[in-house]
């Protein structure tokens, strides 16, 4: 049948508008193809590259060496030891095998292991999988070479030298060096929110002491290599490598031979002792007793021995220096006997007769001379310690003056020593007593504050601080264990003839007659003030505070004795020897 021609041109237009339509579509295929192959190249090429390197790229974090802590004359107090850890990746180490061929030679090489600890460990760090993360510390040489050689060590793993924290001076510098540990996850999330500060789980850090305050100074700075891998996961070659950063070495203020010397003087009793260079606010000694060895915790202990140490009654972490807060006793005499002068209340011919008891309403207060000690003036009230004498002087003087001295003296708050833990002690006073016990201050509590009892509470530190600004004439100098160039002492408006009748009171202390006679040492000029602290629960304390030379102050001591039952007789001997040990053995010694 023949076609009608009218239709021809129809079809042709059909035709070109398929064919038109293909072109286009084949021609836009090629655009998008064209434009996915741009975006992959341009845009998201490093990233498929990245992840392609990763099976074969290996990050090894390079721990720094800590800055070294030596005492004041160049002793050694915290130094660096070279130790070796195994290390290896999370992504190697989801194998079961890797993680028996390592469990099965720590067995071999009769090295303690945790198959517990070293699965969780992985699992902690598994965030970084291509990061090596330790797995067994502190090897010695001899220990790292023997696991090495084991023909069924995984090849996947390497030893890494790491530098590691040791304490020659042991338990004598414990309290105020501190100790280093591995971080613990508190830590960590308390640190992860600080860019400078870049820590990961296993790594140490300061956990008490000068190590935990100049944590930022001694720790250094991360290194980081960059190594290439073969299939088999073992070390080709270094691509990139960026060195850790030594930390800075810290002298201290402490000396080591003394606080040695402190140490044994306090060898049979619980307490402190601390000594104060009047002049800069130096610590020399700081002895809490009893102390506790540094090393094993650097190292790593058994959670049954950290649970043992902290549950240990005597309490030998604590630093008692800092961190004990006690009643002064009769050293706070001192304190409030300077407020009286300075309300004018008493001046250095005012007397009060002393019959053994002072009565206020329907109370007795005792002298702790129950007989009486007669007629007392200023000197004489605190050579005899006599109570009733700041009894009486405390219902004209009032709680309020003595709150304004005891500021001037810095108690009541931190002194701002240099180390972690330091408490506040209590300087009480109304709106204290309101706050805290929702009660109003009695008269009788002004009584019982006069000769430091009652609801004031010191801690030795503050009690070396207290001493040591009466002797060098009414400055006060923060405390501090970094020995440093130069410190600037704050004047506290305390009156210098209201400090020399103190001074005149402290000196009468120690000489024939007073109650702390036999705190002096031939050769040496003491002052000081004795104290016997009233303890509910069991023997009362003993306290001594004193300064020397007398005439020209050089060095505060404080001796707390828990139990000790007498200043006079018990602490005051020991700061005694110990003042004359930093003058005559010890003073004249070059220093660093």
């Amino acid at each position: 049948m023949t076609k009608n021609l009218s239709e021809q041109p129809t079809q042709r237009l059909l035709s070109d508008t398929r064919l038109n339509f293909w072109r286009a579509v084949v021609a836009g295929s090629f655009v998008v193809l064209a434009v996915a192959l741009a975006l992959f190249q341009v845009l998201w090429s490093d990233r498929y590259v990245g992840l392609a390197l990763k099976n074969r790229l290996r990050l090894i974090r390079m721990p720094p060496a800590r800055g070294q802590i030596y005492d004041r004359k160049g002793l050694p107090l915290a130094l660096n030891v070279m130790t070796f850890d195994i290390m290896g990746y999370p992504l190697d180490l989801q194998r079961d095998e890797v993680k028996q061929k390592l469990l099965g030679a720590l067995q071999r090489a009769r090295l303690p292991h945790d198959p517990e600890k070293l699965e969780q460990r992985v699992k902690n760090l598994y965030w970084a999988p291509y990061r090596a993360i330790s797995l067994v510390s502190n090897l010695t040489l001899l220990q790292m070479t023997s696991l090495m050689e084991d023909p069924e060590f995984p090849e996947v793993l390497f030893p890494l030298p790491v530098w590691r924290r040791t304490y020659p001076a042991g338990p004598l510098a414990s309290h105020v060096v501190g100790y280093v540990g591995e971080i613990s996850e508190q830590e960590l999330r308390s640190v992860e929110t600080d860019e400078n500060k870049s820590y990961i789980g296993g790594d140490v850090i300061g956990k008490s002491g000068v190590e935990k305050y100049y944590e930022d100074v001694l720790r250094g700075s991360i290194g980081e290599r960059a190594v290439e891998v073969d299939a088999r996961g073992r070390q080709r070659r270094t691509l990139n490598e960026t060195m850790p950063g030594i930390g800075q070495d810290l002298t201290l203020t402490i000396d080591l031979s003394a606080q040695s010397y402190a140490s044994d003087l306090m060898k049979d009793y619980n307490g402190v002792m601390v000594a104060l260079d009047v002049n800069n606010g130096e610590v020399i000694v700081m002895w809490s007793n009893p102390s506790y060895d540094p090393n094993p915790l650097a190292w790593g202990v058994s959670g049954t021995e950290w649970a043992g140490l902290n549950l240990d009654s005597s309490r030998p972490l604590l630093n008692r220096a800092i961190s004990g807060q006690y009643s002064p006793g009769s050293i706070f005499k001192a304190v409030t006997g300077y407020a009286a002068l300075e309300s004018g209340v008493v001046d250095k011919n005012t007397s009060v007769h002393c019959s053994g008891v002072f009565r206020l309403g329907g109370n007795l207060y005792h002298c702790w001379r129950r007989g009486g000690h007669g007629r007392e003036t200023f000197v004489r009230a605190l050579r005899d310690s006599c109570d009733v004498y700041f009894y009486e002087t405390s219902q004209m003087v009032g709680v309020k003056r003595y709150d304004d001295v005891g500021e001037r003296f810095a108690l009541g708050r931190p002194l701002g020593i240099d180390l972690p833990g330091e408490a506040a002690g209590i300087l009480p006073g109304p709106e204290w007593k309101k706050k805290t016990m929702r009660q109003s201050w009695f008269k009788g509590d002004s009584v019982n504050m006069s000769i430091g009892q009652g609801f004031v509470l010191l801690t030795p530190l503050q009690m070396a601080s207290v001493y040591a600004t009466i002797a060098n004439g009414g400055v006060f100098y923060r405390p501090h264990v970094l020995k440093t160039a130069e410190v600037e002492g704050q004047p506290t408006g305390l009156r210098p003839e209201y400090l020399q009748l103190v001074k005149a009171g402290l000196r009468a202390v120690v000489a024939k007659g007073g109650t702390g006679h036999r705190a002096a040492v031939s050769g040496v000029e003491i002052a000081g003030k004795t104290g016997t602290v009233q303890h509910d629960h069991g023997k009362d304390h003993a306290v001594f505070a004193g300064y020397a030379p007398a005439s020209k102050p050089r060095y505060a001591v404080v001796c707390f004795i828990e139990g000790g039952e007498s200043g006079g007789r018990v602490a005051g001997p020991l700061v005694g020897q110990l003042l004359s040990f930093l003058l005559n053995e010890n003073g004249s010694a070059k220093e660093k």
